[in-house]
């Protein structure tokens, strides 16, 4: 996979990239980051990239001018011709559609990503208009610009790339995934993981020791019982969803069981 980053900070993507995950990926070449510093591609001597918003108001507004300039320099497809089986342009923005694990599923099928990293006020909408396939937003809350929103989607994009983990299950059983496949939607079977159940939040974790300052590991855990503690784990998961994003609960996968134990919850 190739990304492509058009900010203008581009130092600001050193750290984020230089460690993890997403370092190691880039070092085995699993993924390309290209940033590409949009002051470089404007024409006067002020390097300016924003000017004040036509109809007043607050703030200033990325200009389109360097925005397309640089962007006719990657060599992407024009948007009607673009393939979105491999490609795609996105703006990050407070306005766009919510980003979702689903939606970070989806990109990380693609050969090629390029983000437009917002500031100020905005980018001039003929940006949005012309260049790019979708809007997104990483929450419902306002950035000072889409840097750190590109830096979260493309490290929860590249985990999900064959080989960047060193145990590919990591990125299965874990929260807000998919629906699960096999044996676990048999009548009376515990799926195998929050993954599997469809889009719950993950169980919770303990390790060693099992006595931490009087804080004990569930006994459940300890005596082996692979059974058992997948079920434990199902209901620590419904409950945690439950408790934390109720929201989640209306597109899960749930089954009888789920819903009596999530009935006793209620109650």
């Amino acid at each position: 996979m190739r990304i492509d980053l058009l900010t203008i900070f581009p130092g600001f993507f050193t750290s984020p990239f230089d460690h993890g995950v997403l370092s190691r990926a880039i070092s085995t070449r699993l993924v390309e980051v290209r940033t590409h510093d949009l002051r470089a591609y404007t024409h006067d001597r002020h390097r300016t990239v924003d000017d004040r918003p036509f109809g007043g108001g607050e703030g200033m507004v990325l200009k389109p001018e360097p925005i397309f300039d640089c962007f006719e320099t990657l060599g992407i497809g024009a948007k009607p011709t673009r393939d979105p089986s491999r490609e795609t342009v996105i703006l990050l923005s407070a306005q766009g559609r919510p980003f979702t694990q689903n939606t970070a599923a989806q990109l990380a099928t693609l050969d090629r990503i390029v983000f437009i990293c917002g500031r100020y006020e905005g980018v001039d909408e003929r940006v949005n208009s012309l260049l790019c396939d979708r809007e997104v937003s990483i929450g419902d809350y306002v950035l000072s610009g889409g840097e750190l929103a590109a830096a979260v989607i493309v490290d929860a994009v590249v985990r999900l790339l064959p080989g960047v983990l060193g145990n590919p299950d990591s990125s299965v059983h874990e929260s807000f995934g998919g629906p699960d496949t096999g044996s676990s939607h048999l009548p009376g079977a515990v799926p195998p993981a929050t993954h599997g159940a469809g889009g719950l939040l993950d169980y919770p974790h303990y390790t060693r020791p099992a006595d931490f300052r009087g804080a004990l590991v569930p006994e459940i855990l300890q005596q082996g019982d692979h059974a058992a503690i997948r079920r434990w784990r199902r209901e620590r998961a419904l409950e945690k969803t439950f408790r934390n994003r109720p929201d989640l609960l209306a597109y899960a996968a749930l089954t009888p069981d789920d819903r009596a134990f999530l009935a006793t919850l209620e109650s």
